[in-house]
């Protein structure tokens, strides 16, 4: 150590600057290094992500504790290079797009000398994954698996034979309507040549036939009411979860929702009368008389045979004023015919169960549950209930640690060799510099150093130091040095005089 100090105090300054310098450099070549090893590596997953996918897949990997970098505009994923397989794993359980099926990319690097077969082999892949890639588009299908058989081209018609498609649904995609299926089958058939929609398959992870149907047509059967209920239920949770959540927080309640809905379709007709009749037809039949007649005195009859008869009015003067009325009305009976067609759809029994954390006070449970009841379309009469359940919820699970290069062999030998290579460096400097401030320190003159060597007044006084000699001159050099090589001396003399 005090070698090195020596060293050091008899460097020029141009010599300090250097080492300071050197040491600066390793030392920021160091830190680059810790930094780029603590950096964890990534690749990429998934490419040509639809963005509307894009929330709910990094949802599946927070959920699981994945890091997870997006590229390209949110159309590519990347996950660590140690967790890749997690994650594949995760957003498949999920009901994720975690495939990465080549589609017409295949024909980016085309290979010199291959045959008519392996072309069609590759296009047949292309367009496989790119219809793959388009069904996973449709909303509520998470990743989708296309199986083509494209027959060769035939020379007399008789022996030809149709196009079919096979398309598995990953799970999942059982909430899809009947709609949606037949969608994605006209999608199928008119994405291939010759195909038709009769000869494509379309099945579900759990191997439930979506298409096509026993009718030929979009719906029926106990499958298209099974997936209008799980679509059903998805929405109503959906909506009902972002209600608790911007209620009470994130992580604070959770709720599922249990429908029964009826998918039958029928008419039906209502018949209404009125409490009082309209009249129809109305009969007015009116009759009068009225005439004056001559006086009657002494004549025959009742008013001169019969004393009074005549002072009482009953034959009177003889004047006539007769008058009769009636009528006839014909009621109708009013009435309302309503004739309607009943749409599949309608519920017929809703449950819905919520929890909530043991951090919601009781004094707000009331009004939740009337809100979710109003909210959900609960209805009592129609045996509809609500459960309501408070408990502690678990702690989400934490995110893994960074991993190290340890993980990467491959990465762990670069960043050992960088550093082997800034340590070699640094060594190679140092070394240089150590001999090239030796070499200075040789040259200087012993006589120099002696003089400048201080020594302590009391020692000169006890034991004077003689003064060291000084330098002999040149021409004492060179009389020394006759003498003790005559034969060089003469050898150079003579070539002197040669060359002049």
């Amino acid at each position: 150590m005090a070698q090195y100090l020596s060293v050091l105090r008899h460097l020029t300054p141009r010599g300090k600057i250097t080492i300071a310098a050197a040491i600066g450099g390793v030392l920021l070549a160091l830190v680059l290094l810790a930094k780029i090893a603590g950096h964890p590596s990534y690749s990429t997953v998934m490419a040509g992500l639809d963005p509307a996918q894009t929330g709910k897949i990094t949802a599946a990997l927070d959920q699981q504790g994945i890091s997870y970098d997006l590229r390209s505009n949110g159309t590519a994923l990347a996950v660590e290079s140690s967790q890749v397989g997690r994650a594949r794993v995760a957003l498949a359980s999920a009901g994720l797009p975690a495939s990465d099926q080549p589609g017409f990319e295949l024909f980016d690097k085309r290979k010199l000398g291959a045959s008519d077969f392996e072309q069609q082999v590759t296009y047949q892949r292309a367009l496989e994954g790119q219809i793959a890639r388009t069904i996973e588009g449709v909303q509520g299908v998470g990743s989708a698996q296309v199986q083509l058989v494209l027959p060769g081209d035939q020379l007399f018609a008789a022996d030809r034979t149709q196009s079919s498609a096979a398309v598995l649904l990953s799970s999942g995609s059982d909430a899809l309507g009947p709609g949606a299926v037949q969608g994605i089958a006209r999608l199928v058939a008119s994405s291939v040549k010759g195909l038709s929609t009769k000869d494509v398959t379309i099945a579900d992870a759990s191997g439930a036939l979506l298409w096509p149907t026993g009718d030929g047509g979009a719906g029926g059967g106990p499958t298209a009411k099974l997936a209008a209920q799980h679509a059903y239920e998805a929405s109503l949770d959906a909506q009902l979860g972002a209600l608790l959540t911007g209620t009470l927080g994130a992580n604070k309640a959770r709720v599922k929702t249990n429908v029964e809905l009826d998918t039958s379709e029928g008419t039906e007709n209502k018949l209404h009368y009125a409490k009082t009749g309209v009249p129809l037809k109305v009969t007015k039949d009116t009759e009068t008389l009225k005439g004056k007649g001559a006086s009657l005195s002494g004549a025959a009859g009742a008013s001169s045979n019969v004393t009074g008869y005549a002072a009482n009015g009953a034959g009177g003067s003889g004047n006539t004023n007769y008058s009769h009325t009636k009528g006839t009305t014909d009621y109708g009976v009013d009435k309302v015919v309503t004739r309607s067609t009943i749409s599949p759809g309608a519920v017929k029994h809703l449950n819905v169960a919520l929890m909530l954390d043991d951090s919601v006070p009781h004094s707000q449970i009331a009004g939740l549950t009337k809100t979710l009841s109003a909210a959900a379309g609960v209805v009592a009469s129609r045996g509809d209930a609500i459960s309501v359940t408070r408990l502690p919820f678990a702690a989400p699970p934490a995110a893994n640690p960074a991993t190290g290069p340890l993980t990467d062999p491959m990465g762990a030998a670069r960043y050992a060799a960088l550093g082997l290579a800034a340590l070699a460096f640094l060594a190679y400097a140092v070394r240089h510099l150590r001999r090239r401030e030796q070499e200075l320190v040789a040259g200087d003159p012993t006589w120099l150093r002696e003089i400048q060597s201080t020594v302590p007044l009391t020692e000169m006084e006890r034991a004077p130091t003689a003064l060291p000699a000084a330098p002999a001159t040149p021409r004492e050099e060179l009389e020394e040095l006759a003498t003790r090589e005559p034969e060089r001396v003469a050898q150079q003399v003579r070539s002197w005089m040669t060359d002049g």
